[in-house]
């Protein structure tokens, strides 16, 4: 094992939270030493790009032609594997299902691991949907909320109205409008979803990744940056005065092991497995995986009835080349008299020759889930999983009221779907398995006192220690119905922020 690797700022996961964290903490200083490690390695030629945007005809057929079914578990075709692999290495780059890893996962069935150089950032929709409501946690400070907000939403290039609204996307918002429009508060009115893409004249518009939030991911060309893929961190060092000194890494190829001193430490690993590293290394606080949630998930697709909304077939838009959904529309939820976040794509399908045959309007709702302590990770302390980590069992289930809810949600899907044309709820709509939507969120949860029900401070540093701080979903501590990326991009701004400021208080090579 070697002792001499040294860094100011270890970030351990490559995705989109690190990525933030690490652009952040260059954009304040050029020559602020930033290691980055990640166990998975590049898809495609480069670390951090998005399958959507890959020349490879293969690895982009691989992700595009999946993304029609607008169900994450799918498109990331983590639900098909599930058994375990002999060894890590024997896993290709790409998402699995926790069961390939060896965790104890059948009470979320769906719950998936992004096992790749840029984790779930290379692969996802690039919904970015802001939350109000109960969703945000403000810590009693709305306006630094709103600027950190901000922040993230520039850092993704959130474009308001990137796919759509076409003619027939424009008849879509006008019925939900009619339906939900007037007790919408400002700005959460029925409309486009906003995504993190660049927006562009024709053809497939690129969406924001770890590598183009933080081109030196994908590039280099940073003399400071230092990128380790096919590098797990096995446990933080603890240096006994409330500090973390560092993390001991092991090379998935070879086993080599090595140790890597830092002044400060930011996990961004995921909702998984951030709690699992840090129970890996003797810092396990009450609320540690507790509180895992998800927002149930009621899917269903509807043939637009062409003669009830006086359209002919040459009327329907036709895909922008690159992209599969016509439209991509929100239905924002705005507190108990509507509480679903609806995310819309519509899909015109078409014959060989290119002409169109019908148009779908694919319509999921998002059912927010009660936060619950009894819903957690329990790692284990004597077994381990495929990567010699603690073995993970989720222990989730949903309440009485989240039932109530969800049966709720599947009567307004219905009743929706049939606002555009003759539907069958048995074979036209599903309540998806827990897990499917990949947004889990609370397994290390912020808060504004170290009470027992929270594992960090509102800036992500864990509670006890100077400088190991945390970002990513699994610190949101709200029970979230949107899609939770931007949300959490919110962490990773405060988290940078913080290390930040203690690297002023604390120049590089005053701290042993």
């Amino acid at each position: 094992m070697t002792h001499d690797l040294r860094t100011d700022v270890l970030v351990v996961g490559s995705g989109i939270m690190g990525s933030l964290v690490a652009r952040l903490l260059r954009d304040g200083d050029p020559g602020l030493r930033i290691t980055m490690v990640d166990g998975g390695t590049a898809i495609g030629s480069a670390p951090g790009l998005h399958l959507h945007d890959l020349d490879d005809p293969a690895l982009w057929s691989r992700y595009n032609e999946k993304v029609a079914t607008g169900i994450q578990g799918m498109y990331t075709g983590a639900e098909v594997v599930r058994d375990v692999a002999d060894r890590l290495t024997d896993l290709t780059p790409g998402m699995f299902h926790a069961l390939a890893f060896g965790q104890d996962a059948e009470a979320m069935p769906h719950a998936a691991l992004a096992w790749n150089a840029g984790g779930m950032g290379v692969h996802w929709t690039a919904a970015t949907p802001w939350p109000a409501g109960d969703e945000v946690f403000d810590f009693g400070d709305p306006d630094r909320w709103t600027a950190d907000l901000d922040t993230a939403r520039e850092l993704l290039a959130v474009t308001p109205a990137a796919i759509g609204p076409t003619k027939v996307g424009e008849l879509v918002l006008d019925a939900l409008s009619r339906r939900y429009g007037a007790g919408a508060p400002p700005g959460r009115p029925p409309q486009p979803m906003p995504m993190a893409v660049t927006p562009t004249p024709s053809g497939p518009m690129p969406r924001t990744a770890p590598g183009t939030i933080f081109p030196a991911i994908a590039g280099g060309g940073d003399p400071a940056f230092t990128l380790l893929t096919g590098t797990l961190a096995t446990s933080l060092i603890r240096a006994g005065d409330g500090r973390i000194a560092g993390a001991r890494l092991r090379r998935v190829p070879d086993g080599t092991e090595s140790e890597l001193r830092a002044d400060a430490v930011v996990v961004c690993a995921d909702a998984l497995r951030t709690p699992q590293l840090l129970f890996a290394s003797g810092i396990r606080p009450g609320a540690l995986g507790r509180h895992l949630n998800e927002h149930a998930f009621v899917t269903a697709r509807a043939l637009l009835d062409l003669d009830r909304f006086g359209l002919a077939l040459d009327d329907l838009p036709l895909p922008r080349p690159g992209e599969f959904s016509t439209d991509s529309l929100w239905l924002p939820q705005n507190g108990p008299a509507q509480p679903f976040h609806g995310q819309i794509m519509n899909r015109t399908y078409l014959d060989e020759g290119g002409r169109p045959l019908a148009h779908s309007v694919g319509l999921s709702l998002y059912v927010p889930v009660e936060s619950r302590a009894e819903n957690r990770l329990v790692f284990s302390t004597d077994e381990t999983d495929l990567a010699h980590m603690p073995r993970i069992r989720v222990e989730f289930a949903y309440s009485d009221a989240d039932r109530a809810l969800i049966r709720r949600a599947q009567d307004e899907v219905r009743s929706l779907a049939e606002e555009f044309g003759p539907f069958d709820p048995a074979t036209e709509s599903a309540v998806l398995p827990p897990g499917s939507s990949l947004h889990l969120t609370g397994t290390v949860r912020a808060g504004v006192t170290d009470d027992g029900t929270s594992v960090c401070d509102p800036d992500g540093r864990v509670w006890g220690f100077d400088n190991l701080y945390l970002a990513g979903n699994g610190v949101v501590p709200t029970a979230m119905a949107a899609n939770v990326t931007l949300t959490g991009a919110v962490t990773a701004v405060r988290a940078a922020r913080a290390v930040a400021a203690r690297h002023q208080n604390h120049p590089r090579g005053t701290e042993q």
